[in-house]
């Protein structure tokens, strides 16, 4: 599928910062983790009725500040959202977009209580989930060569992680939920496709996806 060239210009920034020697996770991180998220967050914007642009940039992005800096892992759900906003402005994105990229990459993270009240912004927390039980290997990877951790650190690190891709499934409350059943509508205000439901990422995951 041909991509809009901000698209393209985008995935060669970051594919680019992932090969560098100062990104703390290792090239991995692209071909392990990002490509995934983007590939699980299409086929979730396709169910959902998501803007599908607005999730494969978000993909891209959501973990673009730890990868460029190691101090700020810790709160790159904060930082990321800026980063994406200097580089699509960077690329003439309108600032509608601008702002739903931001608010997608801000929510994504499960050790975070935030809401997730669009389309898009469901659409990239179920797919960084999904792209880590995908990818079991790479966090086992991460933490005992990547980060060093001992088997008791590097366990309970693993575990950790995959309990929060547990709860992203689902990353929709009841509320949320039904505010999407009675409007219908996406971040724009446009009526989506479909309904949003969490049921719909859970049965995709079920179905499993060859991407290599």
């Amino acid at each position: 599928m041909d991509l809009p060239s901000g698209t393209q210009q985008i995935r060669a920034i970051v594919e680019e910062a992932c090969k560098k020697e100062t990104n703390i996770f290792g090239y991995g991180i692209w071909t392990h983790h990002i490509v995934y998220v983007v590939q699980y967050g299409r086929l979730l914007a396709e169910q959902l009725g998501a803007d599908a642009e607005i999730v494969e940039l978000a993909a891209l992005l959501h973990d673009y500040a730890s990868i460029k800096d190691e101090s700020l892992y810790r709160n790159h759900h904060l930082h990321g959202p800026l980063e994406a906003e200097r580089i699509l402005r960077e690329l003439d994105y309108p600032e509608g977009k601008i702002h739903a990229v931001k608010q997608c990459i801000a929510s994504h993270r499960a050790s975070i209580d935030a809401e997730r009240v669009t389309p898009e912004v469901v659409c990239l927390a179920s797919a960084d989930a999904m792209a880590h039980i995908d990818q079991v290997p790479s966090l086992l990877y991460l933490a005992f060569v990547r980060f060093g951790m001992g088997i008791d650190e590097g366990t309970a690190w693993v575990r950790e992680k995959l309990a929060g891709t547990r709860q992203r499934r689902y990353c929709c409350t009841r509320s949320d939920r039904r505010q999407y059943e009675l409007s219908g509508r996406d971040q724009t205000g446009h009526r989506s496709g479909r309904n949003v439901s969490p049921g719909n990422a859970v049965g995709i995951r079920a179905r499993s996806l060859s991407i290599r």
